[in-house]
């Protein structure tokens, strides 16, 4: 309530009497408020000091990291789930999931620190310009001015390890996931098993696409230049979809969203 006694308050009412259509919104202008932060560096050449760069690498090596393992471990769950659906509960328990997402936050935050310190020791060119709108690997190693050969041996290993064994990792599970759906005779079956892969699917191909893009692209500069649309998508696109991606597959949610919609179409 306003204080009467101050006639310089005022009550601001917005959307009060719509309190679905405010929580709609809010979420909306937050999510358009956190891709401004990042719009922010692609706007002209933007400076950042060494610390900055660190902690921006190092946030998105080990996030990066970090969900490549999680996605690998997720195609496992669907393994399970779908080709030995009676043992689900005893092969994919808490304690087992609690350590799997362990394993992969610990590998996220050793890959990290092993890069960044092998990356930024580097002798790096004195006009110190960045070819790319955060710090990444790939671009500080071109910024270097000294031999780079021990660094692209080790970006080359990781990726291995931590791109492409996962991927194919992956690529198995839904292959024996394949073969399991289609001796189910039922249409309605096929159709629930491939329901419940589809979201995780579509995750990994936009995630693996966008980071394989990166880190294992070509010495050119038409790769160079790909490689920064490609990167921009993995920062901003990716973990912008991966929430829309699953929630939208939860029929509950679906239901919840069209009632929503309605009412409030119907009230205006």
């Amino acid at each position: 309530m306003v204080n009467q006694s101050s006639p310089m308050c005022f009550l601001l009412l917005g959307f009060s009497e719509h309190p679905a259509l405010e929580r709609t919104l809010f979420m909306v202008v937050f999510t358009s408020y956190l891709l401004t932060l990042m719009l922010v560096n692609l706007w002209g050449p933007k400076t950042i000091s060494f610390l900055g760069c660190s902690v921006q690498l190092f946030i998105f090596l080990s996030l990066g990291t970090t969900e490549c393992i999680l996605l690998t471990v997720m195609a496992f769950d669907r393994y399970v789930a779908v080709c030995q659906p009676l043992h689900y509960a005893t092969i994919i328990h808490p304690r087992l999931c609690w350590q799997l997402a362990s394993v992969a936050w610990v590998i996220g935050l050793v890959e990290s620190v092993v890069q960044i310190l092998s990356t930024l020791c580097l002798p790096f060119c004195p006009h110190r310009q960045v070819d790319d709108f955060v710090c990444e690997v790939p671009a500080l190693i071109r910024l270097s001015c000294g031999d780079t050969s021990y660094n692209e041996i080790q970006m080359a290993v990781a990726s291995v390890f931590i791109l492409v064994v996962p991927l194919s990792l992956i690529l198995v599970s839904y292959g024996a996931i394949t073969r399991a759906v289609l001796r189910i005779n039922s249409t309605k079956g096929r159709r629930k098993a491939f329901g419940t892969c589809s979201s995780h699917l579509t995750v990994v191909t936009l995630f693996y696409s966008s980071v394989i893009a990166v880190y294992l692209q070509p010495k050119n500069p038409y790769a160079q230049e790909r490689g920064k649309f490609f990167g921009l998508f993995y920062a901003v696109g990716t973990p912008l979809l991966n929430p829309l991606i699953y929630t939208l597959r939860n029929k509950e949610v679906t239901r919840a969203l069209r009632r929503l919609l309605g009412k409030e179409m119907g009230a205006a």
